[in-house]
């Protein structure tokens, strides 16, 4: 299976490549993480959702290092993806 990538803080190396998004639902599906997003263009949401699939490990390490609290949903939190060719 083809993962894609999220950080939840800004990278630092190729920027282009990377979209700025906001986290609109999760859920686990077939072992893996599902996050549903909608990019964020110019400080405004777009309404282009996109499907993003990450193991759990990327799950667990993308939580921690997003500002929110043990246990809180990521909804709502910015954060940045790209999406892998399948």
């Amino acid at each position: 299976m083809v993962h894609d990538r999220i950080h939840a803080r800004e990278p630092t190396h190729d920027r282009d490549r990377w979209t700025e998004g906001v986290v609109e639902s999760v859920a686990e599906r077939d072992g893996h993480w599902v996050v549903r997003a909608r990019p964020a263009r110019n400080g405004r949401e777009g309404d282009d959702s996109v499907e993003l699939v990450v193991t759990l490990a990327v799950r667990d390490l993308f939580l921690r290092r997003l500002d929110v609290a043990a246990g809180e949903s990521p909804v709502g939190c910015r954060f940045w993806y790209r999406k892998k060719r399948r």
